[in-house]
């Protein structure tokens, strides 16, 4: 179990770039790497996370865990790469606004955001190779990729998925394989647990009387979790009305912008919020509201993860596994360009940063840690230089 935790959370303070890169740097950790499981048990578990609420990237690292060591394993690889970030946002929450001032702190960041640009186009093209070899899964990639590139957004996220879904469940099923001889069952005991926090919580809190704070803070972020899908920005709008009038925009600004430059997941804007939404105990604060806005995700992956194998199994679900695979390639091609591309390369300079990022990466093997160094002391040294690396 220390081995999982140490894994992730030596990942978790250098995972910068958002969900699509996150996933780039599970692949290559988990898959290229350290083999833990092949490419396409590592598809199964991204398409299965793209349908249940909650933050994308780190549902399939709670999975990357569970597969190598259960329910412990999840926990432990949630925490490894959850707790940089945390820690970071509590610093960022004490100090307020003081380290975003530093000189050379914007050229740092841009500099981290060229190494994702590297990251999500190795995870791409390595993802394209594997799961669009058929014509088929090919055009269901790219009319992906084309269909997000032009009208982005969480519906047509939706959309696409499900109809990737209905077409390999019609044209990609093996027509020779067998049903499986288990009947896939899902766990009950977090659904049930998922169902008394989302429906008996709020209700608690509406019958007693009196005003209970710590809990009315964690219902609230428990729902926030619950509704975002696709996570990392879509958590932005579901927040803001959470948070209403309680926080002064320029707190909630700070905060998001945050939460955007340091490594992990996005949801530790979480941890931000907390810690101002209740004063009195603002470490409690923190911390409860980071839980409660990833639980929603965990537990509803829960229900199904561990019986997974044997829903994959029928014929028309790998059918329909297959379409989405190739249609969550097209997503991660769509994320490259916007915003990972679009937000980092601003000129010649950063472009042919991250051709020789891709050269390290690709034929020199040059491990993601002197990456994230290398390109950290490059962003910082360019800017020193007077290199306008920010357009």
């Amino acid at each position: 179990m220390f081995a999982i935790f140490m894994t992730f959370f030596s990942l978790g303070w250098i995972s910068f770039g958002g969900p699509a890169a996150h996933i780039g740097y599970f692949r290559q950790a988990f898959v290229e790497k350290r083999q833990w499981l092949s490419d396409h048990e590592y598809a199964h578990l991204v398409a299965l996370s793209q349908f249940l609420p909650g933050p994308g990237s780190s549902q399939v690292g709670f999975a990357l865990g569970y597969h190598r060591g259960g329910l412990g394993g999840a926990c432990m690889a949630f925490l490894g790469f959850t707790l940089p970030s945390v820690l970071i946002m509590l610093a960022l929450a004490t100090l307020s606004s003081r380290l975003t001032d530093l000189s050379g702190f914007d050229h740092v960041v841009h500099g981290l955001k060229l190494l994702a640009v590297v990251v999500v186009i190795d995870a791409t093209w390595g993802m394209f190779k594997n799961f669009c070899q058929r014509r088929l899964t090919a055009f269901l990639c790219a009319i992906t990729a084309m269909t997000l590139m032009i009208a982005p957004g969480l519906g047509t996220q939706i959309g696409m998925l499900l109809l990737a879904l209905l077409i390999g469940a019609r044209w990609l099923k093996t027509e020779d394989s067998t049903e499986p001889g288990a009947v896939f069952t899902p766990t009950r005991w977090p659904l049930l647990l998922f169902v008394l926090i989302f429906v008996g919580l709020p209700l608690a809190l509406s019958a007693l009387p009196g005003h209970w704070p710590v809990a009315t803070l964690f219902s609230d972020f428990f729902q926030a979790g619950t509704l975002v899908f696709g996570g990392g920005h879509v958590v932005l709008p579901l927040l803001q009305s959470l948070v209403g009038d309680q926080l002064s925009q320029d707190t909630f600004l700070t905060g998001y912008a945050a939460a955007q430059a340091v490594p992990g997941p996005m949801f530790t804007f979480a941890t931000y919020l907390g810690y101002a939404l209740l004063p009195s105990a603002p470490i409690l604060g923190a911390l409860l509201a980071t839980l409660a806005i990833f639980l929603p995700g965990f537990l509803l992956l829960l229900t199904v993860l561990a019986h997974w194998k044997t829903l994959a199994a029928y014929p028309r679900v790998a059918g329909a596994l297959q379409g989405i695979n190739a249609a969550v390639v097209g997503l991660l091609l769509s994320a490259l360009y916007q915003p990972v591309f679009t937000s980092a390369v601003l000129n010649g300079t950063d472009a042919a940063l991250v051709v020789a990022g891709l050269f390290l990466l690709k034929q020199w093997k040059l491990p993601i840690l002197w990456l994230v160094i290398g390109f950290m002391l490059t962003g910082w040294g360019l800017g020193s230089a007077g290199v306008n690396l920010l357009g």
